[in-house]
């Protein structure tokens, strides 16, 4: 059963994302104009703009799996397991990219790296009970017939 802390984890961080999404796609469509204050910093050179459309098809992906866990979870369908596991490692690594790539330029803006730094940690809280879960879910049987002989006289 998911608990309902994770199930607030993944629907906060996946409906943040898919909300940031939708607002990039209406600036790019110029729908709207998002204001430059609200920008990561070069926001406009080309390179960086790239940078950041390449996390569209994993941030996607996670918040994506994400909900979907939340979804069969509360169906009670099993299938809710492998896709929070899924989503929470996703998160981690678009969380850990962004951070390694921030670091690297040795730039450090709080409203930026710190919500990135949020998502490269607590997905690290719910994994390791999710694979554990998961294992113990496919125990194998307490005895294994191959060793019984078929002769029942023995």
């Amino acid at each position: 059963m998911m608990t309902r802390r994770l199930a607030g984890f993944l629907l906060f961080t996946d409906i943040a994302f898919l909300s940031y999404w939708t607002a990039m796609v209406l600036d790019l469509a110029g729908l709207i104009s998002l204001p430059p204050s609200m920008m990561y910093k070069d926001y406009d050179d080309p390179r960086v703009i790239a940078w950041n459309w390449s996390f569209f098809p994993i941030d996607v992906l996670f918040s994506v799996t994400g909900i979907s866990a939340v979804h069969f979870a509360r169906r009670g369908n099993p299938i809710w397991r492998p896709l929070a596991i899924l989503s929470l490692c996703l998160t981690f690594v678009a969380g850990f990219m962004a951070i390694a790539y921030w670091t690297l330029l040795a730039e450090f803006d709080p409203a930026w790296f710190l919500p990135n730094l949020a998502l490269a940690v607590w997905p690290l809280f719910f994994i390791g009970g999710l694979v554990i879960g998961a294992a113990q879910d496919h125990r194998p049987p307490l005895r294994d017939d191959r060793f019984i002989p078929d002769d029942t006289l023995l």
